[in-house]
């Protein structure tokens, strides 16, 4: 089975927000879906190409001032509105997960455990800092215009939900784990 290329539908679904340049495109996607789901400018200039090609957005060119070129902005068409729908009701693909913290520590039985508990608290500090943004995010969706009156936010807050649950429980499992090591260190 051929594997689909998702980030032509994360693309046709910022360009549902606005026309936008893939500049743009890059800055929302950071501001919003890159919590779970990374695009760079690497892939969204070719997809952007391709779309385009396949008439599922339109180019059009916008003068920026009389000292710079016309700046390349894309709208989503009827066509690339379908296809989005088409994609948005299938069934969700399953994608392995992929982990480096984990697979080092599965194989860490030959390296000093301080190693591994420097790797552990580094991974907690890392998602502390993610729950707190994660945080604010909720708290600007639901009190500041235009988020709160977007019929999105609902949907935007399941996803900020269950982000924030798995980094919660990613914190529990460093505590955990911690725990387990330093008992580990005491028995050795």
């Amino acid at each position: 089975m051929k594997k689909e290329n998702t980030t032509k539908y994360a693309i046709l679904g910022i360009l549902t927000f606005m026309p936008c340049s893939g500049y743009d495109i890059k800055k929302i996607s950071d501001m919003s879906i890159s919590h779970f789901w990374s695009e760079n400018y690497g892939h969204i200039y070719p997809v952007l190409k391709i779309l385009e090609r396949e008439q599922m957005v339109m180019r059009e060119s916008r003068q920026q001032g009389s000292a710079r070129p016309p700046k390349s902005v894309f709208r989503i068409t009827e066509k690339g509105s379908r296809a989005l729908k088409e994609w948005l009701e299938k069934p969700v693909a399953y994608h392995p997960y992929r982990n480096e913290l984990l697979l080092k520590i599965f194989f860490a039985a030959d390296i000093p455990v301080e190693n591994v508990k420097e790797k552990i608290r580094r991974e907690r500090r890392t998602n502390e800092e993610k729950l707190q943004a994660l945080n604010g995010i909720e708290i600007m969706l639901r009190s500041s215009e235009p988020y709160r009156s977007q019929k999105s936010l609902p949907f935007w807050l399941m996803t900020l939900d269950l982000g924030k649950r798995i980094l919660k429980t990613q914190v529990e499992w460093c505590d955990q784990t911690l725990a387990s090591l330093e008992a580990l260190s005491a028995n050795t």
